[in-house]
């Protein structure tokens, strides 16, 4: 469900020559972004809330309880990663508020807009997430 999310579907910013990295028109952009994945976010977890509730059958078969309960089970798991996206993405616009929005947390170069619109909570640059992941898994190993 989460690569139908809403913010996958926008006009791409199209910078204009000689323009300032994170400007008001950029940023704007961005908040959109935030705003529309969170709000399809909420109303996903709405409607699965609702779903479940008039869903709720108690089955005498225990291979259909069993079923049930696996698909409960599944979408529980999936409302709780769209819970934990809602607060990475409240934190972004934290980040957008106070102007930190767009630079690399750990090296302070500008993460770029089209990475911004593919990621649009990345906190890091390409560089330094690649090497974020190279480290994690050289130390899984």
């Amino acid at each position: 469900m989460a690569d139908e999310l809403t913010y996958k579907h926008f006009t791409p910013y199209v910078p204009q020559a000689g323009e300032e990295y994170m400007n008001s028109n950029q940023l704007a952009h961005f908040r959109g972004i935030l705003e529309a994945l969170k709000q399809q976010l909420i109303e996903d977890i709405e409607r699965t809330v609702h779903t479940m509730k008039d869903e709720a059958t108690v089955f005498a078969d225990p291979n259909d309880r069993a079923s049930q309960e696996t698909d409960i089970a599944i979408e529980l798991r999936n409302r709780d990663r769209e819970r934990k996206l809602i607060k990475k993405i409240e934190e972004t616009v934290e980040l957008l508020n106070s102007g930190d929005y767009g630079y690399c947390a750990a090296c302070g170069v500008e993460i770029g807009i089209k990475r911004l619109e593919a990621r649009p909570t990345a906190t890091m640059c390409i560089d330094c997430k690649t090497l974020e992941e190279v480290r994690e898994k050289q130390m899984a190993k």
